[in-house]
């Protein structure tokens, strides 16, 4: 196993949990956005209502995108074994 291989699952693992996090960081930051703009407008300064909208769409998220997401991982490992033999010079 050389350095290169490390560096390729390294990069593969990094690209792979941008991906998965992705869905959940991306609606939870738009419905941040609009919350904010809410409570900017209406200058109602509540902090649950920032959270709780933020917590249920990120559970919306992960049950929408769950199945694509346990799919890629699965993948992913499955690519990893069957790397093993070339990995450790088989």
């Amino acid at each position: 196993m050389d350095t290169n291989a490390v560096l390729d699952i390294g990069l593969d693992a990094l690209i792979l949990a941008a991906k998965l996090a992705a869905p959940v960081l991306i609606t939870a930051l738009v419905v941040g956005f609009v919350v904010s703009l809410l409570q900017s407008v209406t200058q109602i300064q509540e902090v649950t209502l920032s959270f709780v909208p933020k917590a249920v769409a990120a559970a919306v998220a992960l049950l929408v995108s769950g199945h694509w997401m346990i799919s890629e991982l699965v993948t992913f490992t499955h690519e990893l074994f069957d790397r093993i033999p070339q990995l450790v010079g088989g």
